[in-house]
């Protein structure tokens, strides 16, 4: 076996493992040698394959039987519930249960992590790192919330010494890691079903912050107001030194510039008082903010500036940001994971910075019922930077219907903001409604964290048709 496999997870079984999360930790401890099982609701899906070529079992559905006795853990996620038939038969042989929070920790362990946070933007973040490292021959190990180019591609084990991680702060699960350089992007009240409060949002991130390892760094967003909030209470911390970035004149990665050229970004910043231009292959602001994240979090482990940004150059997207599927009858198909109001404002914005005179036509699937009660008006609020909208019913994922909570709230919220927006309830008839609203030259944005990404392909094949 490769170096750095924990004896616990020598035969690992994940319950979910063709999730985000869960399929990268499987695939690096497969590639580390693990003889790596699993189970998923989607036996068949591209994730489940690739997983099955790094020498993984992957059982489709979930079944007492899937678990074998000599499993030497079970690796869960908080979206799996305690009714699990798998979770019930690793209780009766007695085989421990590992969060997939602690799995990746241990992962980490020996090696120099960088630890990606916030409310929005850390799976571009960590690509961007992931991808700029490995172009500079680094080759670090990583694993993301997204797939960068193929299936199976949220995660690395690298020969390298560097470990770059997307750190989940909706469940507090980011509490576990250790890092070397720890970014905060932004804090946002969000993930409603964990916290109560913005001021628990702000607690979690400090208790973030303190697992810094002494001498370590803290990447601060500069003039967002919670990110803000979390380096004021990080000042004057002993072993930690904090960067702030921004475009704000107090910042010390201060960006100075940022240039639009169609669907990418020439940004320019003033670092240590050097000044460095350099490319970002994806639009908008937001994703320029990312980037300058990314240089400053390389530069705080030793890396070259003009070396590291030079490579930031080579990122060109992960799957489900901003993401072209593809064009038919004049009419371009970009893909958004979006799905708070922050994300969908940054992610409209930048579409639009890009698209010119073009009209943009938006389809939302709405993502959680704890979401849309607490931030329905501002979703439909975001709504309005768009020509028109086709809004879905809620995405339900891990959650329960909430009574009166609804897609309504969205629409209603829309329309007062002066939106054009219609109800509908039928995925399969969006590809037939998009049609008759499209014309050459429009692009069409299909945006939320569910099963709306599904919609591209059918709207491009109706498109054609």
């Amino acid at each position: 076996m490769k170096p750095g496999l924990p004896t616990a997870m020598e035969r690992p079984h994940f319950i979910g493992i063709g999730g985000a999360g869960m399929s990268g930790i499987a695939k690096i401890l497969a590639q580390r040698g693990a003889q790596v099982a699993g189970s998923d609701s989607r036996g068949d899906s591209e994730t489940a394959e690739a997983l099955r070529a790094h020498g993984a079992t992957v059982h489709g559905g979930h079944a007492a039987g899937n678990l074998a006795a000599d499993s030497t853990c079970v690796v869960v996620s908080s979206a799996i519930r305690a009714d699990n038939p798998e979770l019930a038969r690793a209780a009766e042989l007695g085989i421990p249960v590992v969060h997939r929070s602690d799995a990746l920790a241990a992962l980490m362990d020996g090696l120099r992590p960088i630890a990606v946070a916030g409310t929005h933007g850390k799976t571009t973040t960590t690509s961007m790192l992931a991808v700029s490292l490995s172009a500079l021959g680094l080759d670090p190990s990583y694993a993301i919330g997204g797939d960068l180019d193929a299936p199976g591609s949220n995660a690395h084990h690298g020969e390298g010494d560097i470990f770059v991680a997307e750190a989940d702060e909706s469940d507090r699960t980011f509490h576990k890691y250790t890092p070397q350089v720890a970014i905060i992007l932004n804090a946002e009240l969000d993930h409603h079903a964990n916290y109560a409060s913005i001021d628990e949002i702000y607690e979690s991130f400090e208790t973030f912050v303190g697992k810094v390892v002494p001498g370590g760094t803290l990447v601060v967003a500069h003039g967002q107001e919670g990110a803000a909030e979390i380096a004021r209470r990080a000042a004057g911390r002993e072993g930690l030194t904090v960067v702030t970035y921004g475009e704000d004149e107090g910042a010390d990665v201060r960006i100075t510039k940022i240039t639009p050229r169609g669907l990418t970004s020439e940004v320019t910043v003033v670092l240590d008082g050097r000044m460095l231009t350099f490319t970002v292959s994806v639009p908008g602001r937001h994703y320029a903010h990312n980037a300058v994240a990314a240089l400053a979090a390389g530069v705080a482990l030793g890396i070259p500036a003009h070396n590291l940004a030079s490579a930031l150059g080579k990122y060109t997207g992960v799957k489900r940001r901003l993401q072209l599927k593809g064009e038919a009858a004049g009419v371009q198909v970009i893909d958004s994971y979006a799905h708070h109001p922050t994300e969908m404002t940054a992610d409209l914005e930048a579409i639009r910075g890009a698209a010119g005179d073009s009209r943009i036509l938006v389809v939302f699937q709405p993502h959680l019922f704890s979401r849309t009660q607490e931030l329905g008006k501002e979703m439909g609020a975001s709504l309005a930077l768009a020509d028109a909208s086709l809004v879905l019913d809620i995405y339900p994922a891990r959650e329960d219907p909430i009574p009166g909570v609804t897609s309504e709230l969205i629409i209603s919220a829309a329309r007062a903001a002066g939106a054009d927006v219609t109800a509908e309830h039928d995925k399969a008839a969006v590809a037939d409604a998009i049609a008759g609203m499209a014309k050459p030259g429009d692009l069409v944005l299909t945006m939320g964290a569910g099963d709306v990404t599904d919609l591209g392909p059918a709207i491009l094949a109706r498109l054609s048709s």
